[in-house]
């Protein structure tokens, strides 16, 4: 659990809760089922609308990186690479494909095949540069979803709060009903605004962080696969393993 992001946006709940309550406003007040519905349903709408269903299912998906974020592996991946080196230099590159059935990332497979294959260096740092980037492309087309909900959340909740006057003038004779428009119209600006700040762009910023975590690890196995397919893995490779590591 990541409790920094737990502590995050119930501190950012607890400020806008206790506001509310210093200024004498009334929790009951800002439950407006109508407003929710607008925002976040007419949000999430539009969102999918931008992206196919693969990447808006990938983005949600994601959302459990935030507070269950993906181990790290960076110890593990420094101790391969010295495996690796280890048995690469003992008995050949031959030997590295009991590592290559054993592990279960595809680039990582992918790296290990061409150095076992005997693929030219330049090659396989080309095709591994690829691979890395169409990763990178695809997770931040995930991540990207949160950030189009920030944006559009703000807007869609102006459009609650028209809808919610619209209402309002509907019912001019009617006072009993014109309470229900006005709080649905300020409501939906509050939950449009609100969650565009306090919820969507953070999602977005430490997925991307995330992201950006997994691809340097990805850029210093490109230099190690390189390095291997070289026939250089000693002490070129143990400054990749200390970069892997200073970066913990």
């Amino acid at each position: 659990m990541d409790w920094a992001s737990l502590t995050g946006i119930l501190l950012a709940l607890a400020g806008v809760l206790l506001g509310h309550g210093l200024e004498g406003g009334k929790l009951a007040s800002l439950v407006q089922p109508a407003a929710f519905a607008i925002v976040v349903v007419g949000t999430f709408g539009a969102v999918l609308l931008q992206n196919d269903a693969a990447t808006f299912r990938r983005g949600l998906r994601m959302l459990r990186w935030v507070f269950l974020p993906p181990v790290s592996r960076r110890q593990r991946l420094a101790q391969d690479i010295q495996n690796w080196s280890a048995y690469a230099r003992r008995d050949g590159m031959l030997s590295l494909e009991q590592f290559m059935e054993a592990h279960d990332d595809r680039i990582i497979k992918k790296g290990l095949r061409m150095v076992i294959d005997g693929v030219a260096p330049d090659r396989v740092r080309n095709i591994l540069e690829t691979e890395v980037s169409a990763y990178e492309f695809a997770q931040r087309q995930g991540a990207r979803i949160w950030d189009s909900a920030a944006g559009y959340a703000p807007t869609i909740g102006i459009l609650g709060a028209v809808l919610g006057l619209i209402n309002v003038m509907e019912n001019l004779a009617e006072p009993s009903r014109l309470g229900a428009g006005i709080a649905v119209a300020f409501v939906s600006t509050i939950y449009g605004v609100g969650l565009a700040n306090l919820f969507f762009h953070p999602v977005g910023a430490k997925l991307k962080a995330i992201i950006a975590e997994r691809v340097t690890q990805y850029d210093i196995l490109t230099d190690v696969f390189h390095d291997f397919a070289s026939g250089d893995y000693s002490r070129v490779v143990d400054e990749r393993v200390q970069s892997l590591l200073s970066r913990a």
